[in-house]
């Protein structure tokens, strides 16, 4: 089965062709500033793209309705449209890429594939916010959580380098956004992302976890509307705020530099990731594994120290030649410290890898024994 994947993120668009066999066929990325799609740039990449036999988007919110993956028709788009108001900068960019590639290719398939589904398996203690019942009811106030698409892949992939599931997992997915995942036997448990992506670690842009009577007081005491804050918080805070620069390469140079903001920056950043990995070890029950991955996690040896020194006292140790020489663009690769309990991987995000197994399962198909159709 040939699945085409459409990944929109805030400022391109990620297309890949994958064959039967999960081998990439096309790959594409399209400039998307502010999460806008030009229509005609989509048209024009998948003219020479072989045609699929299904096409997978990956889709950011799913509630509580879609827990798997779903074919797409009228009636399921009316309620992925619905869900828009619980991730307005999210959503609108699914849906418009998922709207130009159906008019370009109209007699495929679809599927939506949700990065909220795999946190489904959250238990009530975790995703249960101590606000008015009412809120719960009404509004469907709960902890969501994020990038589920990469912590299930991330969950599959250690999987096949141990040769089974880690029984106690942390996936750390660091990019321009982060959030952590507590993972028991393959299945989420706690995660750091809540309502909504802002919530948790710090990020390129957004301000992770904020005391929310200080958006109270901003709104009461200075003037700011609602939609000031949230503007700021979501596109001038994290990194960007306390740096001057939201690109992780650019503050550990300026850190190198001896530039005192990039340094707090860096120790603000390292605070939040340790603390919370912490908290999502607790939330497992303990520590087998944890797995970097994401652009920074991916790239940043610095990052990754930091991170397993302040992660020390649970049993997480780099070996310093293997956490330098760990090149997730070749292989992924195991940076395990030498005697440490804990064992630490570096896994390459293929979100569309785990948004084609979706598809695959969904519609009753295994990638062996399928051929391609022309």
């Amino acid at each position: 089965m040939r699945v085409l994947t459409i990944n929109a993120g805030s400022s391109s668009l990620k297309i890949r062709l994958l064959d039967h066999d999960d081998a990439m066929l096309r790959s594409a990325d399209l400039d998307a500033p502010g999460g806008v799609v030009n229509d005609d740039d989509i048209r024009e990449a998948l003219k020479t793209c072989p045609r699929p036999d299904v096409v997978a988007h990956r889709v950011v919110h799913g509630g509580t309705r879609f827990t798997t993956a779903v074919a797409l028709d009228d009636t399921v788009i009316d309620e992925l449209e619905h869900l828009a108001a619980l991730a307005p900068l999210h959503q609108p960019k699914s849906l418009s890429a998922l709207r130009a590639v159906s008019a370009a290719l109209p007699d495929v398939p679809a599927v939506a594939c949700f990065d909220t589904a795999f946190h489904a398996s959250i238990p009530p203690a975790a995703s249960t916010y101590a606000v008015p019942r009412a809120w719960h009811e009404r509004y469907g106030v709960r902890k969501y959580g994020f990038h589920g698409l990469s912590h299930a892949y991330s969950t599959r992939r250690v999987t096949e380098l141990t040769g089974a599931i880690p029984r106690r997992l942390v996936v750390a997915h660091l990019g321009a956004g982060c959030s952590l995942t507590a993972v028991v036997d393959g299945r989420s448990r706690d995660t750091t992302m809540g309502f909504t992506p802002l919530a948790g670690l710090v990020m390129a842009t957004r301000s992770g976890d904020v005391d929310p009577g200080l958006v109270l007081w901003l709104e009461q005491h200075e003037g700011l509307t609602p939609a000031e804050v949230a503007g700021a918080l979501e596109r001038e805070a994290g990194l960007t705020a306390l740096a001057g620069d939201g690109d992780m390469r650019n503050v550990l140079a300026a850190e190198g530099r001896g530039d005192d903001r990039a340094a707090l920056a860096l120790q603000v950043y390292v605070h939040r990731l340790v603390t919370l990995a912490g908290a999502m070890a607790a939330a497992a029950g303990g520590l087998d594994a944890l797995v970097f991955t994401g652009g920074v996690g991916e790239r940043s040896a610095q990052v990754r120290r930091r991170c397993a020194d302040g992660l020390a006292h649970l049993g997480v140790a780099v070996d310093a030649g293997a956490n330098e020489a760990a090149d997730s663009s070749v292989q992924d690769d195991e940076i395990t410290g030498a005697s440490a309990p804990v064992r630490t991987f570096v896994v390459r995000a293929r979100e569309d890898l785990q948004m084609a197994a979706e598809c695959r399962r969904l519609l009753g198909a295994s990638t062996a024994g399928l051929g391609a159709q022309e």
